[in-house]
Parts: structure tokens; C-alpha cells; sequence
């Protein structure tokens, strides 16, 4: 949970809470006065013992209440998370040929192709989707649009290559937002946009992955990558194993470097469970609002406690 940041409309009415603690020392005082006038006289026998905690008790809940009170005077403002109406998405897929490893049943891709469907199809209606490919090369295989038949369709057509082409695939990612259309309702507005990218293995051809992720920084555009498989993860190749394990660093780096995040998927189930994560990431935005009903609502809430601590001191509960 991100910490609570709070900001005023009205700060200058903060000042109030100064009132605070000069009521406070002076019912410090005046308590310290009573108590030690009743030590002296007859009024201790008759006074209840726990009549002292519930008169502090009924006190702090009425400062309590007096300093939410003014905190909401001053119209408090906080982040809450919104629904995006409108964002783009570019969904980079590995295709080399060791996503063809059987360590992810029935294969890497194919498992990566059915949680790429579900993740596609939860979006939101209004955002805008590509699918982008890379092996030795990158491609765009649905430029981005809100069809998401037509990306499903382009997920199960996949086909394997060879290499590994990440960088490339980041600049064909960015060079998509490209072809975002624009809103009818906004022309000239720019939807956010992610690129969530799936690899499972280090680059080896084309450009560097890092200069790419510097570039999606610098174009306010984050890198969700997921390294997908597992450890031993192996190929058969010209009849004799080849052990294609998952290069964790690379993806650490892509996702630092442009301000997105990195996950690790082992499992069908596990890479399911990201894209749910990176759905309600990419979903929501943080937005100020004003929270002055909250602080309202908890001052009533003190002051209705202090009137019944006031009330337990003369009253006799049966």
C-alpha cells in the first residue's frame, strides 16, 4: 500500500490546529488542580474510581474529534486509483526457438499464447492493443487497435524463428504507439501507454535492449517484462539437448531502466496471475480528489464517542 500523501485546498486554515494543544495543557491543568482539591475533602469517598479515565478518555476523543474536524476545514486532497477510459497497450512476444522449451507445459509459447488471450481480453474496451513478435528480427503483427478478435487471432498464428532479438523488439514496440489512433473525442489528446514484453532468453542479434528501454523512459512509456520459463529449461537440437534457462538480468534491466516493473513466470498459472497484476496497474491511474468527507466523517464519529464517555460519567447503566 502506497503511503498516504495528503494535500490542502485551504492550507492556510491549518493553522487551527494550534488550538489543539493550548486546550490540552489547559485541561492538564485544571485536572491537576481538582485532583489535588478532592484529595483533600470528602468528595474522593463518593467519586467513582473509574470516573477519572473515562473524563480523560471523553477529553482526547473530543480533540480528536475538534482536530479532524479542522483538518477537513481545510479541504484535504488525496491520490485515489480511477479506471483509465482510454490507454494503449503493446503486447511484445519472444518467439526464438527456445520458447519451443517443454519445462511450461504443453510449451512456453504455447502456454505464453493462451495467457497473452485472457490478459488481452480483460482490457478495457476503449484501449487500444498491438501485438508485437520478435525472434532475429521484430515485427508488428497487429498494429494497435480495439479489435481484440484480430490480436487473439494474430496470438494463435505464432510461429517459432531463431535468435533473439529483444532491443529490436522494444523499437518496434515504440514505433507502434506510432500508429495509435487518435480519439475521436480528443484528437490531439496522447493516451498513456505500456509495453508489457515476454522473453524467456538474452539478446543476441540487433540493437541493445538497454538503449531501448532509455528510449521508452525518455517517451514516458513503461516496460512490464515478464521472464518466462524455468531454470532447465531445454531444446532438442540436431539430436542433442540444449539447455535454454531464463536470463533474468536483462529483463531486470529493461524494466528499471524505463520505469516499468519485472516479474518472473515458471507456470501457465503463475504468468495468469501476472498479467492480472499488470491489468490492474496499466487499468488505473492516480488521481487527486478531494477527501474533506472523510475527515468530516471521522469527527463525527469522535464527537459521538466523546458525548458518550461525557454521558457514562453521570449516568448509572444497569
Amino acid at each position: 500500500m502506497s503511503p498516504l500523501v495528503l494535500e490542502f485546498m485551504r492550507p492556510e486554515r491549518l493553522w487551527a490546529l494550534a488550538i489543539i494543544p493550548l486546550i490540552a495543557a489547559l485541561y492538564l491543568l485544571l485536572a491537576g488542580r481538582q485532583v489535588r482539591s478532592t484529595l483533600s475533602t470528602r468528595l474522593r469517598l463518593i467519586i467513582p474510581k473509574d470516573a477519572a479515565w473515562k473524563r480523560h478518555g471523553a477529553v482526547l476523543l473530543a480533540l480528536m474529534s475538534l482536530a479532524s474536524l479542522i483538518i477537513a476545514w481545510a479541504m484535504p486532497t488525496d491520490f485515489t486509483r480511477q479506471p483509465r477510459d482510454r490507454a494503449s497497450v503493446i503486447v511484445a512476444i519472444d518467439v526464438s526457438w527456445s520458447m519451443e522449451a517443454e519445462d511450461i507445459e504443453p510449451n512456453r509459447l504455447e502456454a505464453a499464447k493462451d495467457s497473452a488471450q485472457q490478459f488481452v481480453q480483460s482490457l478495457p474496451e476503449r484501449f487500444n492493443v498491438a501485438l508485437v513478435t520478435f525472434a532475429g528480427t521484430a515485427n508488428v503483427a497487429v498494429p494497435p487497435t480495439v479489435d481484440r478478435g484480430a490480436v487473439v487471432r494474430a496470438l494463435d498464428a505464432l510461429e517459432l524463428a531463431p535468435s533473439t532479438a529483444t532491443g529490436e523488439g522494444i523499437y518496434t514496440s515504440l514505433d507502434a504507439l506510432k500508429l495509435v489512433p487518435p480519439d475521436p473525442n480528443d484528437p490531439d489528446a496522447v493516451a498513456p501507454a505500456a509495453v508489457v514484453l515476454l522473453a524467456d532468453g538474452a539478446t543476441n542479434i540487433g540493437r541493445s535492449s538497454a538503449g531501448a528501454a532509455d528510449v521508452a523512459q525518455e517517451m514516458g512509456v513503461p516496460i512490464y517484462t515478464i521472464a518466462y520459463g524455468t531454470q532447465n529449461g531445454y531444446v532438442e537440437s540436431n539430436g542433442e539437448r540444449q539447455r535454454v534457462a531464463v536470463d533474468h538480468y536483462e529483463l531486470s534491466e529493461i524494466a528499471a531502466r524505463s520505469g516499468g516493473t519485472k516479474f518472473s513466470a515458471e507456470s501457465a498459472s503463475e504468468l495468469s496471475e501476472i498479467y492480472r497484476a499488470i491489468r490492474s496497474d496499466i487499468g488505473y491511474e492516480r488521481v487527486p480528489a478531494e477527501v474533506t468527507d472523510r475527515y468530516a466523517g471521522l469527527a463525527l464519529i469522535f464527537a459521538v464517542l466523546a458525548a458518550l464517555g461525557v454521558i457514562s460519567l453521570g449516568a448509572r447503566w444497569p
